[in-house]
C-alpha cells in the first residue's frame, strides 16, 4: 500500500510498526523513516520512533537532541511515550559520564529528569517511580564524597511498589523499579533487604511465566496505537523472564541473569528495559541489531 503511494505518512507509521513485529534491525527500520524524512517529521508518532531507534542504537545525544527540537502534542496510544525516551537518553548519558568520572555533566543530566520541559508535551505524574533514577543520584553524590545526599537518595530508592505487575498502562509500576530497590539496600548495607527484593522478582517470575494471561478489566485502550492485536500470553512471557533475569542478576547469578536476558532479547529485540541492564551490568550485548 505505502509503494502506491509513498506521500502517506498514515501508511508509512504502520509499515514501520509492521517491520518492528517482524524482527527488522535497527538500522534497517532507521534508514526506511531517514529515506522519507519529510514524512517523518509530519507526524509526532514517527518521529519518536526515530528518535527511539537511535536510543537503541546507544546514540543518546542524538536521541537527546532531537528530542528538544520538537514541540509534541499529545495523542491518543502515545501517553507516557515521549517522556520515556527522554527519561532513557538522559540517564543513559549520566551513566555514561559517571564512568568517567565527569560527575557534574552526569548531575545535570540527572536534574534534568526531575521535570519534563515543556516541549515534550506532558508533565509528570506524582505517582511517577524513580527507583532508578534515585539510586544512580545516590551513586553520583557518594562519588563526590556527600554521604549524606548519597544516603538520603538510597534510601528514597528503596520506596515504592514491593509486588512486580504487568506494566499495561505508562503509569503502572514497572518491574525493573524493584531491582534498584534492591541495589538501594545493598548500598544501604542492608543485604537481607536486597534478596527479599531479589528473590520477590524470581518467584513472580516462576508463578507466572506459563499463566495464561488477560486483561481483568475495562480498559478504552491500551497505551499502543498499534494495528495488530497483541499476543498478551507472549507479553506475560517475556515479563517474567525480564524479572527473573534482574533478580538472579540481583542475587549474582550471573549464568541464569544472562540466560533470561538473552530470551528476553529473542523475543522481543526492542525492549528497552532489558537492552539497558545489559549494557549497564553485563557489559555484552550478543545483538542480531
Amino acid at each position: 500500500a505505502f509503494a502506491l503511494d509513498e506521500t502517506d505518512a498514515r501508511l508509512l507509521m504502520e509499515l514501520h510498526q509492521l517491520y518492528k513485529k517482524q524482527g527488522y534491525n535497527y538500522g534497517e527500520r532507521l534508514a526506511l523513516l531517514d529515506r522519507y524524512a519529510d514524512l517523518v517529521v509530519s507526524r509526532d508518532d514517527l518521529f519518536l520512533e526515530r528518535i527511539t531507534l537511535f536510543n537503541l542504537l546507544g546514540r543518546y545525544e542524538e536521541a537527546r537532541q532531537l528530542l528538544a527540537s520538537r514541540q509534541f502534542k499529545p495523542w491518543e496510544g502515545g501517553e507516557g511515550k515521549v517522556s520515556r525516551q527522554y527519561t532513557i537518553c538522559h540517564l543513559e548519558l549520566a551513566k555514561e559520564r559517571l564512568k568517567v568520572n565527569d560527575l557534574k555533566h552526569a548531575l545535570a543530566l540527572l536534574t534534568a529528569i526531575d521535570s519534563y520541559p515543556y516541549n515534550l508535551g506532558e508533565g509528570k505524574l506524582i505517582t511517577m517511580e524513580e527507583n532508578d533514577i534515585d539510586y544512580y543520584k545516590g551513586i553520583l553524590y557518594r562519588s563526590m564524597g556527600n554521604e549524606a545526599e548519597a544516603t538520603a537518595y538510597f534510601i528514597k530508592a528503596t520506596q515504592g511498589a514491593q509486588e512486580p505487575q504487568q506494566a499495561l498502562f505508562y503509569n503502572d509500576p514497572q518491574p525493573d523499579k524493584i531491582f534498584f530497590q534492591g541495589l538501594a539496600w545493598r548500598e544501604l548495607k542492608q543485604e537481607e533487604k536486597a534478596q527479599q527484593c531479589f528473590q520477590g522478582l524470581i518467584d513472580h517470575g516462576k508463578a507466572y511465566l506459563d499463566r495464561p494471561f488477560k486483561i481483568d478489566y475495562f480498559a478504552v485502550s491500551l497505551p499502543d496505537m498499534d494495528i495488530w492485536e497483541d499476543d498478551l500470553d507472549l507479553k506475560n512471557r517475556i515479563h517474567c523472564l525480564y524479572v527473573m533475569g534482574l533478580g538472579y542478576l540481583g542475587r549474582g547469578d550471573l549464568p541464569l541473569a544472562k540466560g533470561h536476558l538473552a530470551q528476553v532479547r529473542e523475543l522481543d529485540p526492542n525492549h528497552q528495559g532489558c537492552l539497558s541492564i545489559l549494557r549497564s551490568y553485563l557489559e555484552e550485548v550478543i545483538l542480531n541489531n
